[in-house]
């Protein structure tokens, strides 16, 4: 029976059954009056009979229909068109495959269910956080403690700053990269800070650790290939634990007095060895002032006995006359007392050469008296003259006394 029988579902005597299932005639035309309400074509189609399936009549599609599915088809290619703009990277996925990358600009792409695109960011710096969690003190132990090659725990936190070199390795070669950046930052800080020491990593060494932590990580990053370059570590924070603070504490500020003492002793050093080397230079210089004056006296005296010797041989007498006279000279010039022992009457004289001397000196100054003092005191010029005078007498009587005496 075909299906466009009109006594398909009627039972006794050409009676609808209300229990089968329904008139596909009935149904086609309303759905082609339907489609010729909604494209402006008057309906009717009633008489029309539907389409033969097995065969007899050709199976048309309305106008109204096609138009339908070509708008469909249209939407269909107009959904492949997408923007990449700058900075991105378009990845275009044929079937779940990769099939190409494309550059910033309008592109198009075969639509949904042949190809997909995805757009990467590869400018964007993207940041991945060690030690902490949104902020220093919000910390993660196990990320942020680490053991020194002095066998001290320090508690470090730091981040990572990378963009993207690579999108088909960023998307494809790696199921978490974001994940493996964050692993391979930690595994290259603590091989590093596991290779210093605990004061070379809290102060001089900061920059050089990061330096160092940096290259390792993108070695690292490189040998999964990850697609990702890194740009900068900041190292957050460095500190011992908890725990350990207030001793530490106490031994910085011992190591700041050491080194302050070590200062303040080289200061004192500082101001001390000069002067000791002044004071040294100045004896040394005073030294050997001494032994050219020496040396140089020695020489004119070798020179002057020389010379004496030379008029000795001439004159001896008078020559050891000149020589007693300048030796007594310089005695007499340090004695202020003199005792004489005379031999022939057996009287001791006693010259107080330091009153002679002062007498000597009392009568120069009055011998050029000013027109006041010669006014004043007239008669004291005579009886100081009469006092030098007796002293001239008696150093000429002790001078012939003892040239008598002499065989």
């Amino acid at each position: 029976m075909a299906w466009n029988d009109p006594q398909w579902g009627n039972q006794n005597g050409g009676k609808k059954n209300s229990g089968g299932p329904p008139d596909l005639d009935e149904l086609w035309k309303n759905f082609n009056r339907r489609l010729n309400e909604l494209f402006g074509r008057k309906g009717g189609g009633g008489d029309e009979p539907p389409p033969r399936i097995g065969g007899g009549r050709e199976f048309n599609i309305p106008g109204g229909a096609g138009l339908l599915v070509g708008l469909a088809v249209l939407v269909w290619l107009a959904s492949g068109f997408y923007i990449v703009d700058a900075g991105e990277r378009g990845v275009v996925l044929r079937f779940g495959k990769y099939a190409e990358s494309t550059m910033p600009g309008p592109r198009w792409h075969l639509p949904y269910p042949v190809e997909a695109v995805e757009v990467v960011n590869v400018e964007q710096v993207r940041t991945v956080e060690v030690g902490f969690k949104n902020s220093v003190k919000t910390k993660v132990l196990s990320e942020a403690l680490m053991l020194t090659d002095d066998e001290n725990i320090i508690d470090l936190q730091f981040s990572v700053q990378y963009t993207l070199k690579d999108p088909e390795d960023y998307l494809f070669a790696n199921r978490d990269p974001d994940e493996a950046v964050k692993q391979a930052a930690e595994t290259a800080m603590r091989e590093i800070v596991g290779k210093s020491k605990m004061d070379y990593v809290l102060y001089e060494g900061r920059a050089d650790i990061a330096v160092r932590a940096t290259k390792l990580m993108q070695e690292i990053l490189d040998r999964y290939k990850t697609g990702i370059s890194v740009s900068k570590l900041n190292m957050q924070n460095a500190q011992p634990p908890e725990q350990v603070q207030a001793a530490f504490d106490d031994a910085v500020k011992a190591g700041q007095d050491r080194e302050r003492l070590k200062n303040e002793g080289q200061a004192y050093a500082n101001d001390v060895i000069p002067k000791a080397r002044g004071v040294a230079a100045r004896l040394i210089e005073e030294a050997n002032g001494h032994k050219q004056r020496v040396v140089s006296q020695a020489e004119g005296d070798a020179s002057r006995f020389k010379q004496i010797l030379v008029e000795y041989t001439k004159a001896p007498q008078v020559t050891r006359e000149r020589l007693y006279q300048d030796t007594m000279q310089q005695v007499m010039a340090s004695t202020t007392k003199v005792l004489v022992d005379d031999k022939q009457g057996g009287n001791l004289l006693y010259l107080p050469l330091d009153k002679l001397m002062q007498l000597t000196q009392t009568g120069t100054q009055s011998a050029q008296p000013t027109p006041d003092s010669q006014a004043s005191r007239p008669v004291e010029q005579p009886a100081q003259t009469t006092s030098q005078d007796g002293l001239f007498r008696s150093r000429d009587a002790f001078r012939n006394r003892e040239r008598e005496e002499r065989p």
